[in-house]
């Protein structure tokens, strides 16, 4: 069946005041809207969408979680495959959606722009299906994201510029709002109105820049049904953890006397002595009816904001619905396998002079190599057989093994090498990756997002990843299948996934600040035999370098 053409116009400008925290500042959006235009299609759909850049910034925008088959050309990292769309310029792109069922999101790829530059992607079933689970009364969108009163380019910059962390935002958003406990907010509170018993499906999605988030709804409990558009088995649970990248769709049971009742989000940050937003924000989730609400809606629980336990106890529970119409296919006869070591990393600056510990620049990197934006984009280089862009070295093992998790570690014990490296994979292998988060200057979760695919989580743990021990504890019947995975802070996961999508891809930490240190690398997957196994080519109005 021909899927059908969606076509839709974004016009990213600068110029849109906004109004938080009792001050007024310019903003980039997308179509004059913060959060951005939510795009609507169905599984399979063709979406076409005209990116035209009015702004005084340059952007790419991509579509996270969309697996573009054969397209990684509209796929929007910026230098990885496309150069930015200057100023004045415009770029179509083509987003083929094909698995993908749920909820997914689009965002700015270059720089800290994403931080007012989203929005949603909600892909329904095929028409004729339905829901794995019984057809809600409504549906909501809640997009989790951060405020900072200064412009962002300055909040990047600033840490650039010192070589230390960012300044913290003023303050976390539920829909682009802060909420009742911050300052001139609480009449713009985001409110959710629901008829007491009735079921809703409330679509998840964090844009947060620094920080993963525990959400949780004053005296109701949350059902997560899928993560990252691909359907798990229903998890009631009384909280969620949600990292920056990740989308979480749960049902939500109106069943409680009517009144008003706060949703709450506020950071889990695990790092140690690493400065964060500490604020809670909050959405009122409202009955309708006759009643006279309570004057001062209480709170709901959220664990401690440096609670790892409780961060991995909700992951670690989460499964693949695993039906007939939904099956699990986990690779067994793995070809490639990596252990990558994620660390934030310090190089030494001029005179003690940084802002990092003890007088150094903050990086980061994976397996020891800090990942450096090239000229033009990879992707081009390699269609193109540029030589001198990029190399294929990336080091599927660390080169340097130590205990990567123990307490105290000699600063200089892991320095960085700057490269633009990337691995290069045959078409259809299957590949393993052992992500290992170290304690190198300050241990922490690092949600790791992989471009182009979506992966099987089949283990974690906290340590040192044993390849005798852990993997005979792997879950390879159920597991949740996801395009962002949080590395535990002192503790490893394990991802599967087949090789089947040729192209370009990156692989970063979804953490901003992380990011831009460093912390990223790209695999290129080699064309297959047949027309359906060879990258598409590229389209005529790929913006220049």
């Amino acid at each position: 069946m021909t899927s059908i053409m969606k076509i839709f116009v974004f016009q990213v400008v600068k110029e849109t005041p906004y109004t938080r925290l009792c001050s007024t500042k310019n903003i980039l959006t997308v179509n004059g809207q913060f959060p951005g235009p939510t795009l609507y299609a169905h599984k399979g759909d063709t979406v076409i969408v005209d990116v035209i850049n009015k702004g005084d910034y340059n952007l790419t925008i991509h579509w996270h979680g969309v697996k573009q088959p054969k397209n990684p050309w509209s796929d929007g990292p910026e230098y990885i495959t496309q150069c930015p769309i200057q100023p004045g310029q415009n770029f179509t792109q083509t987003i083929l959606l094909s698995s993908e069922e749920g909820t997914l999101w689009w965002h700015a790829h270059s720089n800290w722009t994403r931080n007012t530059i989203h929005g949603a992607i909600i892909i329904y079933p095929k028409n004729g299906t339905s829901y794995p689970f019984p057809k809600p009364y409504a549906e909501a969108l809640i997009i989790l994201g951060e405020w900072w009163k200064s412009q962002i380019s300055e909040i990047e910059e600033g840490a650039i510029s010192t070589g230390g962390d960012p300044n913290v935002s003023d303050a976390f958003t539920i829909n682009g709002q802060p909420g009742d406990l911050y300052p001139c907010s609480k009449a713009d509170t985001f409110k959710l109105k629901v008829k007491q018993g009735k079921t809703y499906l409330l679509r998840m999605v964090s844009n947060v820049l620094q920080d993963l988030n525990f959400l949780a709804i004053a005296s109701h409990k949350l059902t997560v049904v899928a993560t990252d558009a691909s359907y798990t088995k229903p998890l009631t649970v009384d909280y969620i953890t949600i990292s920056p990248g990740q989308t979480i769709d749960v049902l939500l049971e109106a069943n409680q006397p009517k009144n008003h009742y706060y949703m709450a989000a506020r950071a889990y940050s695990s790092p140690f002595n690493v400065s964060f937003d500490n604020t809670t924000s909050t959405a009122l989730l409202q009955y309708i009816g006759n009643y006279t609400p309570s004057s001062s809606p209480s709170l709901p629980y959220l664990p401690y904001f440096n609670d790892t336990i409780a961060s991995v106890n909700f992951t670690g529970k989460l499964r693949s619905l695993a039906t007939q119409l939904y099956p699990v296919f986990v690779p067994t006869n793995i070809k490639n396998k990596f252990l990558v070591t994620t660390s934030v990393n310090t190089y030494p600056c001029a005179n003690n002079s940084c802002l990092g510990p003890n007088g150094t620049r903050l990086s980061a990197s994976l397996n020891n190599i800090s990942f450096v934006n090239p000229s033009i984009d990879i992707l081009q280089a390699y269609y193109k057989n540029i030589s001198g862009i990029y190399s294929e070295d990336f080091p599927g093992f660390p080169p340097v093994v130590f205990d990567f998790t123990a307490e105290y570690q000699y600063l200089p014990y892991e320095l960085p090498q700057p490269g633009t490296k990337v691995r290069v994979l045959d078409y259809n292998s299957t590949v393993e990756i052992v992500l290992q988060g170290t304690s190198v200057v300050s241990g922490g979760d690092h949600p790791m997002h992989l471009h182009g695919y979506s992966f099987y989580v089949v283990g974690w743990g906290f340590g040192n990843f044993d390849p005798n021990r852990d993997p005979l504890r792997y879950n390879l019947v159920d597991p949740p299948r996801q395009n962002t995975i949080a590395v535990p802070k002192n503790g490893w996961a394990a991802i599967r996934f087949q090789a089947d999508n040729p192209g370009v891809w990156f692989m970063h930490c979804h953490i901003d600040r992380h990011m831009t240190w460093g912390m990223g690398m790209v695999f290129i997957i080699k064309n297959g035999p047949g027309s359906e196994a060879q990258m598409l080519p590229p389209p005529p109005d790929m913006p220049p370098c």
